[in-house]
């Protein structure tokens, strides 16, 4: 979906010094790429340098983060690695796809290490041509309760990676507007937001609160009755169709792309069109059966489709857990 001069351009436009051991070179990071391909976990050394690099760079994004056309669209992964690898296998490459993630990386799947670190490495390698935004279980309390916490000490002894990950995840965008017309989010609107402008404003850097504004962006889910109603899920909210409408116009958008929500098809169209719900964990949690999809936005917002995949073939390493991991499905 590029052709080589943007590639050369992300090139150029992205730079590494090499003046400190702590900072990333791009043979290094190309050499983390290489294993984080391969499902081999970073030493916790290259985590910490990994995580310092990325927030330098998401210090750059705003919390609506302007993305360019081509670029495809994905939902949730929930550490379900080698599904991952189908979906690159399917959509190509970064850099030779344009990607954004619209959040949960982690927690449920096994291999949420391996899921976190290939994307953060990817990047801080082609920052221009990759976004991932905030999702509800990038956060501490998620984490330490659906097993991103208890991978991290499993796999590394300790808890300090995931005090790595977690403190990095505070700095995610929020939000993305793609060629100035499709609203990116993980959850759903909220009652105390009109505009992106005001979505702007919010001071990011934090914890995901129990409520407010940031925590209705992440949480919030589509409803067929007209109206706010609060959300069953115990954060966030249910928005209806005259919500949807009324947003999509006053901010000039032509819909809302959100994720958060396991669909069959792994994609559901909802009020009239306005909102479209995208996840991209095939055969959730290993069990449901259900199909993953991702949205190709093409030159221009109105030329896109939506393409589906399905899970991994085989074990996907899960041969290799321990028996007493818990199950952390819901």
């Amino acid at each position: 979906m590029m052709n080589g001069a943007a590639i050369a351009q992300d090139t150029m436009t992205t730079s590494f010094s090499s003046s400190s051991s702590s900072s990333p070179t791009f043979k290094s990071v190309d050499q983390w790429l290489e294993k984080l391909y391969n499902c081999e976990i970073l030493p916790e050394a290259d985590v910490k340098a990994l995580c310092k690099k990325a927030r330098e760079v998401f210090l750059t994004e705003s919390n609506v983060q302007s993305v360019s056309t081509p670029v495809s669209i994905c939902g949730d992964i929930h550490g379900q690695f080698y599904d991952l690898l189908e979906l690159f296998k399917m959509g190509g490459r970064v850099p030779d796809t344009n990607y954004l993630f619209m959040g949960d990386y982690v927690d449920r799947g096994y291999h949420s290490v391996e899921v976190i670190s290939l994307l953060l490495a990817l990047k801080v390698r082609h920052p221009h041509r990759i976004t991932i935004l905030r999702g509800n279980h990038e956060c501490r309390t998620s984490t330490q309760v659906y097993g991103f916490y208890d991978e991290c000490l499993l796999k590394y002894g300790n808890p300090e990676v995931w005090k790595q990950f977690t403190d990095l995840f505070d700095y995610l965008p929020l939000t993305a507007l793609v060629g100035g017309k499709i609203m990116c989010l993980h959850g759903g609107l909220s009652p105390s937001i009109d505009s992106l402008d005001h979505i702007r404003t919010l001071d990011r850097i934090q914890e995901v609160p129990h409520e407010g504004a940031i925590c209705d962006l992440l949480w919030s889910d589509p409803q067929e009755r007209p109206g706010w109603r609060s959300s069953a899920r115990g954060a966030g909210f249910e928005f209806g169709m005259d919500v949807s409408e009324t947003f999509v116009y006053t901010n000039g958008l032509s819909m809302v792309s959100r994720a958060h929500q396991m669909v069959m098809d792994g994609y559901n169209w909802c009020h009239d069109g306005q909102v479209l719900t995208v996840f991209s964990a095939p055969n959730y949690c290993y069990r449901c059966g259900n199909q993953a999809a991702i949205l190709e936005v093409g030159e221009g917002t109105d030329s896109f489709r939506l393409t589906q995949f399905e899970h991994a073939k085989g074990l996907q390493g899960r041969e290799n857990i321990p028996k007493a991991l818990p199950d952390y499905f819901l």
